[in-house]
C-alpha cells in the first residue's frame, strides 16, 4: 500500500475527535480537509463502517489512531555548532563566515552563510553553563 500523506491540519485536529460516530462530511470539516480527500483515506484503508443504507460511519478515536499510526515517527537531530537551518534550501546546513554576537543575558546570535545560495542564516543559541570561564553575552559583543 502507498504512503497516504496527511495534511498538517488533519494530523493536529485528529486527536480531539471524540469516540462517536461521524459522517464523512462531519469529520472532514472537523479535520479541516475535502470530502473527497476523506474518501480516498477510506478507500486507502481507514477505519469505518456502512449501515444497512450504505450510509459510511467513522469512529472518531479509531480514525485518530489510524492517523497516528500513518503519521510516523518525527526525526530529530541535534545542530551541530556550526550547522543551521538554510531557509532557501530547506535544509540542515555547514554554515560559512560564522560571528557570534551577544545578546541579553546568555542568548548569543549566531549568523552565517549559506554555502549553496548564499543567504544569510541566522540561529539563536546559549552560552555554555558548564564554561570554567563564565563570559557573558556583553563581553562577546565588545570583543568584536
Amino acid at each position: 500500500m502507498a504512503h497516504t500523506r496527511l495534511p498538517h491540519s488533519a494530523i493536529v485536529r485528529s486527536p480531539g475527535l471524540l469516540p462517536m460516530l461521524y459522517t464523512v462530511s462531519e469529520i472532514a470539516a472537523a479535520l479541516g480537509v475535502p470530502d473527497r480527500t476523506l474518501r480516498d483515506w477510506l478507500e486507502a484503508g481507514a477505519p469505518h463502517d456502512r449501515d444497512q443504507r450504505g450510509h459510511i460511519w467513522i469512529h472518531g478515536k479509531k480514525f485518530a489512531g489510524w492517523v497516528a499510526d500513518r503519521r510516523g515517527p518525527v526525526k530529530r537531530r541535534k545542530l551541530k555548532n556550526d550547522e543551521a537551518y538554510c531557509m532557501r534550501c530547506n535544509r540542515v546546513v555547514s554554515m560559512n563566515e560564522v560571528s557570534i554576537n551577544g545578546m541579553q543575558g546568555k542568548l548569543i546570535l549566531i549568523r552565517g552563510t549559506c554555502p549553496d545560495c548564499g543567504c544569510t542564516i541566522n540561529r539563536g543559541g546559549r552560552l555554555p553553563t558548564y564554561s570554567l570561564n563564565q563570559i557573558t553575552a556583553k563581553e562577546i559583543h565588545h570583543a568584536q
